[in-house]
């Protein structure tokens, strides 16, 4: 009897291990290549997204296996209790018509305020939502497990009160958003009232789908983010940050939906992030060690650190690496864009090992950057300097495949080429274009700099 009173309570705990191991999905996304090759989405709205779906299966597949491996090895817990709270006890509905807010909140205050590591779970449905704002801190350590279907409401009269976020995680510090789900932005109505595409419309910022404001030690994997108001995902006064398995994704014509965003951000690693959007990776002021590996873009506007300097501002980005990407089809490559009259720097930047495809200006740095229809005088800009281009490869969809517009006052410092080679689609030659730029050459590099 003594040893039963001991035994029975061990193996009362063991078996709650095993089922919270096992509440997760076995394979968070296994839908994903059905969803994209079915109704879901349009062919012609989404063209890149699914040709490399379809010649990418092996992508895929190794995306799914990491991510059950992931969920199955996930160890972010103590394991001695965790607090389950799912969205339909509170009265979510997920019928895609109802709304769906209250529930929301009423689940995040209590996952919050869990005196244990918490789930929050959003099951295989769909949920109309109006902007929210998950505010933390929160007690302990806390999971948001998305496996259905988020969307913003269409309704621009929502969001008076807040016009530039839809969903917020604002000082949240031991966070992961994981699950295999969607985040459906909405945005068509956002699009169809912008100025770019109705110049008769006043121009006006439109909300971000999904945004991490003040996150610390924070993991966001496995999700879709598609169709957003403005920016898809954005990173703002965030530090130590893993995102990895995002697939971003609208239409050609939308405007201003940029991928991924960075901004007042350190020790953030973008890894197998699939971007279709404005620009794929955009970072700007503040942000420090940025790595980024595994990403696929196009179309879109490419990887852009900046801009930087607007309206004279003094913007500093520092150790920013790029290691391993693929573009096909956008409008730049890589790309550094400074305002003229800013100050400041953008310094030890890495970009290696990158297919370009078809790409109008593969590798550019613009610092003389001004929006006014006569040319900007040439003042003040912010300092680029100690940049690496590192085995990038591919194609050029016009004459000039390295551009570096650099500042007369401030020119570009210690910039370095290692084999590159770039040729113009066709097989014709590219050319380089360079003015103000201290440059060093290693190994073969084609097009040809000419000082």
């Amino acid at each position: 009897m003594a040893l039963q009173k001991y035994l029975i309570p061990f193996f009362i705990i063991i078996i709650n291990i095993i089922s919270f191991n096992y509440s997760f999905p076995e394979n968070p996304l296994e839908n994903f290549v059905d969803e994209a090759s079915g109704t879901g989405y349009d062919s012609q709205a989404y063209p890149s997204y699914l040709r490399m779906i379809g010649d990418g299966n092996d992508i895929f597949e190794d995306l799914i296996k990491q991510s059950r491996d992931d969920v199955s090895s996930l160890k972010i817990f103590d394991q001695a209790a965790v607090s389950t709270v799912n969205v339909s006890d509170f009265g979510a509905e997920g019928d895609g018509e109802t709304d769906d807010t209250e529930a929301f909140e009423k689940a995040w205050m209590v996952a919050c305020s869990s005196d244990t590591a918490a789930v929050l779970v959003v099951p295989q449905k769909i949920y109309w939502l109006k902007p929210i704002r998950f505010s933390g801190p929160c007690e302990s350590q806390l999971t948001v497990q998305i496996l259905g279907t988020l969307e913003a409401s269409d309704d621009r009269s929502d969001f008076s009160k807040d016009g530039g976020h839809w969903l917020i995680f604002d000082s949240v510090r031991n966070l992961l958003v994981d699950g295999g789900g969607a985040i459906n932005g909405n945005g068509k109505q956002w699009w169809q009232n912008s100025c770019k595409i109705d110049q008769s419309k006043p121009c006006r910022d439109a909300p971000t789908a999904l945004t991490f404001y003040k996150c610390k030690d924070l993991i966001v994997k496995n999700l879709k983010i598609q169709d957003a108001q403005q920016i898809h995902v954005s990173f703002q006064k965030c530090k130590n940050v893993q995102a990895s398995n995002l697939s971003i994704t609208a239409p050609e014509k939308s405007p201003n939906t940029d991928g991924i965003h960075v901004t007042n951000t350190q020790n953030i690693h973008h890894n197998l992030c699939y971007s279709h959007r404005d620009d794929c990776i955009s970072i700007v002021s503040g942000s420090e060690n940025v790595q980024a590996s595994n990403i696929t873009c196009g179309p879109g506007h490419g990887i852009s650190i900046g801009s930087l300097g607007a309206g004279n501002s003094e913007a500093i980005v520092s150790e920013v690496t790029v290691n391993g990407a693929k573009l096909m089809g956008t409008t730049n490559g890589v790309r550094i864009k400074t305002w003229q009259g800013g100050s400041g720097s953008a310094s030890n930047i890495t970009f290696e090992n990158i297919e370009m495809h078809n790409v109008p200006t593969p590798i550019i740095i613009d610092q003389n950057y001004c929006d006014r229809k006569k040319h900007c005088k040439n003042r003040s800009a912010v300092q680029v300097e100690n940049v690496v281009y590192k085995n990038i490869k591919g194609t050029s969809a016009s004459d000039v495949a390295l551009k570096f517009d650099c500042s007369k006052s401030f020119p570009c410092l210690g910039i370095v080429l290692q084999d590159i080679k770039l040729e113009r689609q066709g097989g014709k030659t590219a050319k380089a274009l360079c003015n103000n730029i201290d440059f060093t050459i290693i190994g073969v590099v084609s097009p040809i700099l000419y000082s």
